[in-house]
C-alpha cells in the first residue's frame, strides 16, 4: 500500500505590549494609625514627610503622605544622590524586549518533537515590582482547513493553562510551552535548561485570560527567562500550514 506524502508546518507569531500602570486605592474605612502621646502633646499624623494626616468626607477617610522631605537632586565631587520617589525611574527605567517576533518551526514529523525558544528581558525600578503575562489567541490552526494542533494535556492529562504537568512521552502530542530563568513560577527552574513540566498557553478564543509567566515584587534589572515551545504530532495530523499569535504583556507597579 502506497502514503501520499503530507507536510505539515507550523509558524508562531510573537506580540508584546507594555503597559504602565498608576493606581490609587481610597479605603472606605478608618484608617489605623498609631498614636504618640506625652504630657505637652499628641502626634496623630501617619508620616513625618514635608505634607501628611488624614482626610475624611462622607463614608471616607484617606491617610496620605505629600513626599520625602528635602527631596531632589544633590551633587558635590565625587557623588550624586537623587532623593525622592520620582527618580526611581531614572535609575532603572522600564524596559521590556522579546528576542524574536516570528518562529518557524518548519516541517514537522510524526513522534518526533520540535522545540524552539523566545528571551523575554525586564527591566523594572518601580517600588512594586512588575509581571509578564501571556496568552495566544487560539490553538495552532491551519486556516485553508480549519485543522488544529490541539494544545497537549501532557502524559497525565493534567496539564491546562493554569497547571504544569509533565510531558516526557513521544506518543503524547500537542502544543506547549516551558520556561526557565529569573522570576520565573514554580515549577519551573531557574537554571538552565528547561524540566519537563509543560502547560498550554491561555486561550483568547476559549475565554482564558492571560496567565502571569514572570513575577516579581522587588526592583530589578535585566530580570530574563526563557520560553520553550513544543510540538509533537501524531501519523494522523492533516496536512498544512498551522499559526497562531502568542502575546506577551508585561506591566510594573509602582
Amino acid at each position: 500500500m502506497e502514503h501520499s506524502m503530507k507536510t505539515v508546518n507550523c509558524k508562531l507569531k510573537i506580540a508584546f505590549a507594555i503597559l504602565l500602570l498608576v493606581t490609587c486605592y481610597l479605603l472606605h474605612i478608618k484608617p489605623a494609625f498609631s498614636k504618640m502621646v506625652s504630657e505637652d502633646y499628641e502626634l496623630q499624623m501617619p508620616n513625618l514627610n514635608f505634607s501628611s494626616g488624614n482626610m475624611s468626607s462622607s463614608g471616607i477617610n484617606l491617610g496620605f503622605t505629600g513626599g520625602q522631605t528635602a527631596s531632589g537632586e544633590y551633587s558635590r565631587d565625587g557623588y550624586k544622590l537623587l532623593a525622592g520617589f520620582w527618580y526611581l525611574k531614572t535609575i532603572i527605567p522600564f524596559t521590556f524586549t522579546v528576542s524574536n517576533q516570528v518562529i518557524e518551526f518548519g516541517s514537522l514529523s510524526a513522534g518526533v518533537p520540535s522545540l524552539a525558544t523566545t528571551t523575554l528581558s525586564v527591566s523594572c525600578g518601580g517600588a512594586g515590582g512588575y509581571q509578564v503575562t501571556a496568552q495566544e489567541n487560539h490553538q495552532l490552526m491551519a486556516f485553508s482547513t480549519g485543522g488544529l494542533i490541539a494544545d497537549t494535556t501532557g502524559d497525565s492529562g493534567d496539564i491546562t493553562y493554569s497547571n504544569a504537568g509533565l510531558w516526557e512521552n513521544n506518543t503524547t502530542y500537542g502544543f506547549g510551552y516551558t520556561m526557565h530563568g529569573q522570576d520565573v513560577p514554580t515549577p519551573f527552574p531557574t537554571a538552565s535548561p528547561a524540566g519537563n513540566y509543560y502547560k498550554q498557553f491561555a486561550d483568547a478564543s476559549n475565554s482564558e485570560g492571560p496567565e502571569i509567566i514572570m513575577y516579581s515584587e522587588s526592583v530589578g534589572k535585566n530580570r530574563t527567562a526563557t520560553v520553550t515551545y513544543k510540538i509533537n504530532i501524531s501519523a494522523s495530523q492533516p496536512a498544512g500550514r498551522y499559526q497562531n499569535v502568542i502575546t506577551y504583556i508585561a506591566t510594573p507597579t509602582y
